[in-house]
C-alpha cells in the first residue's frame, strides 16, 4: 500500500477522500490512500448499489468498515451505476493492498464531464487539503 500522501495525477478528489477518474465515457470511483490510512485494516466493503441505479453527487453508495470505524462511501458525481467491484465483498483487504487500481468500487456513466463538477479537487488542490488536515 502506498503512503497517505500518495496522490495520483489525472484523478479528481473529494473532500471526503474519494477519487474519480474518467476512462472514456465511464468514471471509476474509489477511496484514496489517505482514507485507507485513516481507516486502518479494512474488514468489510458493502456496495449497496446495483447496475442501472442512479446516483446523485454526494449520495452514499455503500459503507466501508475497518477495525477502527464504519464510514459511508459517497459518489463524487451524478450518474448511473454501470458496474460494482464485487471482488471487494470477498476480499475487502484489496482496499489496503491497492486502493488505486484493484480496489476501485463502482463505475458510473456520468451525467456530465468531471470538469463540470466544481467541487472536485485536482491533485494539487487535494494535496493542499491533506496538508491542512495533517
Amino acid at each position: 500500500m502506498s503512503g497517505a500522501k500518495d496522490i495520483r495525477p489525472g484523478r479528481r478528489y473529494t473532500r471526503d477522500h474519494e477519487w474519480a477518474i474518467e476512462t472514456g465515457n465511464e468514471v471509476l470511483i474509489g477511496i484514496t490512500a489517505h482514507a485507507v490510512e485513516q481507516l486502518g485494516d479494512i474488514t468489510l466493503v458493502d456496495l449497496s448499489v446495483s447496475p442501472g441505479q442512479r446516483l446523485e453527487a454526494h449520495q452514499a453508495f455503500g459503507t466501508i468498515e475497518s477495525v477502527k470505524t464504519l464510514s459511508d462511501l459517497f459518489s463524487p458525481i451524478s450518474g448511473v451505476v454501470l458496474r460494482i467491484n464485487s471482488e471487494l465483498t470477498d476480499q475487502p483487504e484489496l482496499v489496503n493492498e491497492d486502493c488505486w487500481d484493484k480496489a476501485w468500487m463502482i463505475v458510473l456513466q456520468p451525467d456530465a464531464a468531471m470538469s463540470q463538477a466544481p467541487d472536485l479537487l485536482d491533485a494539487e488542490a487535494y494535496a493542499t487539503l491533506l496538508d491542512q488536515v495533517s
